[in-house]
């Protein structure tokens, strides 16, 4: 079982390796679930998009997957532009367990956390343009919950403290020379 550590090492070399134009070993484009990794002809515009990671609370990991959009394609979806960045997150959350596979040789388990909702933020940056950034939480399997180990750390501390608390005496020491005083008798 891999330490908090090595995961955290996996993760982080997984987004060091997803950057624009990333190639595998055989020279072929990683596919990231991202719209840049469509193939585009020189009169096209080029997309932006992209996504980061984030842990947090010791099992948790957040993926934050950003586009821009035209707002007129916003209207036309329909409502069902939301479903389709929700699963651009998901094939992202696919593409780092296949990448940390690839660099660690061992597997990662994300499991999207259904008592948060996605966080869908739309932004109009132009009365053309929009930006939409999705935010899912997904929980990091193997690793401990932080609330339980700060649990079990703590009552350690408690114990430790009642056993040197136990070691107090109201004796004084052999080697104590002073005259004693009226709080010591």
């Amino acid at each position: 079982m891999a330490t908090v550590m090595e995961i955290i090492q996996g993760l982080s070399q997984v987004a060091a390796n997803s950057y624009d134009g990333a190639r595998d070993e055989d020279g072929k484009r990683k596919e990231m679930g991202l719209k840049r990794d469509e193939e585009v002809s020189i009169r096209d515009k080029r997309v932006i998009d992209g996504f980061t990671m984030k842990v947090h609370s010791g099992n948790k990991m957040c993926i934050a997957y950003t586009t821009e959009v035209l707002s007129r394609d916003l209207l036309e979806s329909k409502g069902k532009y939301e479903d389709m960045l929700l699963q651009n997150v998901s094939d992202i959350a696919d593409f780092i367990k296949k990448e940390y596979r690839k660099v660690t040789g061992s597997s990662l388990s994300l499991t999207e956390i259904k008592e948060t909702e996605p966080k869908v933020e739309v932004i109009q940056t132009s009365r053309i343009r929009t930006e939409v950034k999705v935010i899912v939480d997904y929980e990091i399997g193997g690793l401990p919950d932080v609330h339980k180990e700060k649990d079990s750390q703590k009552e350690k501390i408690l114990k430790g403290m009642e056993k040197w608390l136990a070691l107090s005496s109201d004796k004084r020491p052999q080697n104590d020379t002073r005259k004693a005083e009226k709080s010591d008798k």
